[in-house]
């Protein structure tokens, strides 16, 4: 069955790169369901449709969802940058509070996930997904030090933007993710809180790694 490692937590927390690094320090296979979610976001917009209309998202259980050293495929297509672009940002929340679509991917998202070590990362995993996994981890930081970390990823990638309208799009998105009926963004009961506001990735990594090993009962990395 294999160590199953639940990392949850709010836009721009560090959860999808802390996961892939340390699934990669481990040797683990990690899932970023946050990117399967992207990815529906960002094909929706292909095709024009009516993102507001959840009948319009029948196409999701044809998707071909893949991951492949670090990079996220669709059908085929390399959305991995595509799927970071600003207009994604701005109507991902809305998408991923659809029941049809969290329902099919969600057993996309456990069906993955149910052989060996995996680290799992989204807003949902320990309460949904993986309510039953070895380890749970909700990871926060400060609306300021996650406004910082999303500026610099846009950037980092070329992307011209406004840091105050980085940091309204953030509060939206945890008003909208934290309120919404389907699987809101919460800590599970048994999740052990992470505040990353100071600590570096590799600082977090290791925090982590002390959580597992504890966990484990043994002392495999350090």
């Amino acid at each position: 069955m294999g160590f199953k490692l639940a990392i949850d937590g709010p836009a721009a927390s560090g959860k999808s790169t802390i996961s892939a690094k340390l699934a990669k320090k481990l040797g683990w296979n990690h899932i970023d369901t946050g990117s399967m979610y992207r990815a529906v976001t960002l094909v929706a917009l292909e095709k024009g449709i009516n993102l507001e209309d959840e009948s319009s998202y029948s196409f999701v259980k044809d998707l071909d969802i893949k991951y492949e050293k670090e990079k996220i495929f669709v059908n085929g297509k390399d959305v991995t940058k595509a799927i970071r672009e600003p207009i994604v940002n701005e109507n991902v929340s809305l998408v991923s509070s659809f029941p049809s679509v969290r329902k099919e991917l969600v057993a996309l998202q456990q069906k993955a996930a149910q052989h060996g070590d995996v680290i799992v990362d989204g807003r949902d995993i320990g309460t949904v997904v993986m309510p039953n996994a070895d380890l749970k981890i909700f990871l926060i930081a400060s609306v300021d030090e996650r406004t910082k970390r999303r500026y610099l990823d846009f950037i980092n990638a070329g992307k011209e933007v406004d840091l105050s309208k980085v940091k309204t799009d953030l509060e939206i998105r945890d008003q909208k993710d934290s309120t919404r009926k389907e699987s809101p963004l919460i800590k599970a009961s048994d999740a052990i809180l992470l505040d990353t506001t100071d600590m570096s990735i590799e600082e977090t990594i290791k925090s982590i790694i002390k959580l597992i090993n504890n966990k484990r009962g043994e002392w495999l990395w350090t």
